[in-house]
C-alpha cells in the first residue's frame, strides 16, 4: 500500500508534559504502518478558552504512514486513552491530546473527523510546528503554503465564537479598491457591506483643502459614525458583515492630520470609543503601490481627494505595516490588489476567507465541497 505523509500535533498540559509528549510519540512510532520521521521543537502555550487551564506543552511530528486516515486516527486515540487521557469537557486538562493536522493531499470531511483539521489555520502553536518542519507545504483547502498561514497570526491563537458577528474588516490605502472588493466579499458570502460615510462628512472637503481648524471634528464625525456602524447592538451574532475599513485607522489618520494639541485632545476620547466596536474575525489588508493607487485617485475624480501627494500615502502605507506588526485582535490575510480584480479571483478570495469565520461545531464541513 502507498505511504503518505502526515503530521499531528501533540499537546499537554497536565502532569509531566514533556514525558506524556514523549510517550505518545515513540508510541506513535510503534504503531503498524506508520514511521516518525521528524518532530519540530517544543512550544509552551496559554490553554485555549479555558480560563485557569495550565499551559501547555505543543509539538508537531511528521510521520509516514500507510494508514487511512480513519485508522490513524484510531490509533492516535487508543494513545490518549493508553496515556490517561479523559474526554470530560472541551477546553479541560489533558494528558495528552493528538490532532491530525494533515494526511497528504487528502480532505476528509466526516461527523468523527475532518483533515486537515478545521482550526489548523487558526492555531500558531501547531503552525509553528509545520512552518518548522514544511514551510513551503501547501494547505490542501486555502492553498497558501504553512509559512504564509503562519504569518497571518503574529504569534496568536484564534477560535471562532458562534455567538459572535462575523465581522470581516477590509484595510489598505486610499485608492486601493477596499470598497469594490467589500462589495464582491459581501455578495459571495451572502454577507451585509458596511461603508465608511466619508461621503456624509461635512469637514472632509475643507480639511482636504487645506482647512486643518477643521480636522478635529472630522477625525470625532468618523469615529462617531464607526462606533455607530460597528457595535454589538448594529451586528447580530453571527451574520457575516464586510466592512471597507479596520476601526483603528482612525487613530492613524488622527496622527496625521491633528496638530499636537488637538491630538491629545483625540487621543483621550479614542480608547473608550474603540471598546465600543465590534473585534473582527479576520482582517484583509489590501495592498498596492503608491503610484497604482494615485492612479486610481485621479480616476474616480472625487474633488477633495485630487490633491493627495505620494508623500501622504507612503505614510500611511508606513502606518499601517507598524500597526500590524503589533497586532494580535484577530488574523490579518494580506492580498495583492491584482489578486482580487476579476469575479473568479474574489469568488476563490471568499471560499478562503470563509474558513476564517466559519465556527467548528456550527458550520461543519462547509469546505468539503469547495
Amino acid at each position: 500500500m502507498n505511504s503518505t505523509i502526515a503530521y499531528i500535533g501533540l499537546g499537554s498540559n497536565e502532569g509531566d508534559r514533556h514525558l506524556f509528549i514523549q510517550s505518545a510519540a515513540e508510541m506513535l512510532a510503534g504503531v503498524p504502518g506508520c514511521r516518525l520521521c521528524r518532530q519540530s521543537r517544543m512550544i509552551e502555550t496559554h490553554a485555549l478558552g479555558g480560563a485557569g487551564n495550565a499551559d501547555y506543552l505543543n509539538t508537531v511530528a511528521e510521520i509516514e504512514t500507510s494508514l487511512t486516515p480513519e485508522s490513524l486516527l484510531q490509533a492516535m486515540q487508543d494513545i490518549e486513552l493508553r496515556l490517561g487521557r479523559v474526554r470530560v469537557e472541551k477546553w479541560g486538562p489533558r494528558t495528552v491530546d493528538l490532532d491530525l493536522l494533515l494526511c497528504g493531499e487528502r480532505i476528509v470531511c466526516e461527523p468523527s473527523l475532518t483533515v486537515p483539521h478545521r482550526q489548523l489555520h487558526l492555531r500558531s502553536f501547531v503552525l509553528a510546528g509545520l512552518a518548522e518542519l514544511c514551510p513551503e507545504r501547501v494547505h490542501p483547502v486555502l492553498r497558501r503554503d504553512m509559512r504564509t498561514l503562519a504569518g497571518r497570526l503574529n504569534g496568536q491563537n484564534f477560535f471562532v465564537r458562534p455567538d459572535k458577528p462575523r465581522l470581516i474588516s477590509i484595510t489598505g490605502l486610499i485608492g486601493v479598491g477596499k470598497t469594490t472588493l467589500t462589495r464582491g466579499l459581501a455578495n459571495a458570502l451572502a454577507g451585509q457591506a458596511i461603508y465608511e460615510e466619508f461621503d456624509k462628512n461635512p469637514y472632509l472637503a475643507e480639511v482636504y483643502a487645506g482647512h486643518t481648524e477643521l480636522a478635529l471634528d472630522s477625525e470625532l464625525y468618523f469615529l462617531c459614525s464607526s462606533v455607530r456602524q460597528l457595535s454589538p447592538e448594529a451586528l447580530n451574532s453571527g451574520k457575516i458583515y464586510v466592512n471597507d475599513y479596520v476601526f483603528e485607522k482612525a487613530l492613524i489618520y488622527a496622527r496625521s492630520w491633528l496638530a499636537p494639541e488637538l491630538l491629545a485632545e483625540y487621543e483621550t476620547i479614542y480608547p473608550e470609543q474603540h471598546e465600543k466596536a465590534a473585534v473582527p474575525m479576520v482582517v484583509i489588508y489590501l495592498e498596492d503601490t503608491v503610484e497604482h493607487c494615485l492612479q486610481r485617485i485621479h480616476q474616480r475624480h472625487r474633488p477633495f481627494e485630487q490633491g493627495i501627494q505620494p508623500e501622504f500615502l507612503a505614510n500611511l502605507e508606513k502606518w499601517y505595516n507598524d500597526l500590524f506588526e503589533q497586532w494580535t485582535a484577530c488574523p490579518v490575510i494580506r492580498v495583492r490588489a491584482e489578486e482580487c480584480r476579476l469575479p473568479e479571483q474574489v469568488e476563490t478570495l471568499a471560499r478562503e476567507i470563509s474558513c476564517y469565520v466559519t465556527h467548528e461545531e456550527k458550520d461543519r464541513c462547509t469546505w468539503s465541497t469547495q
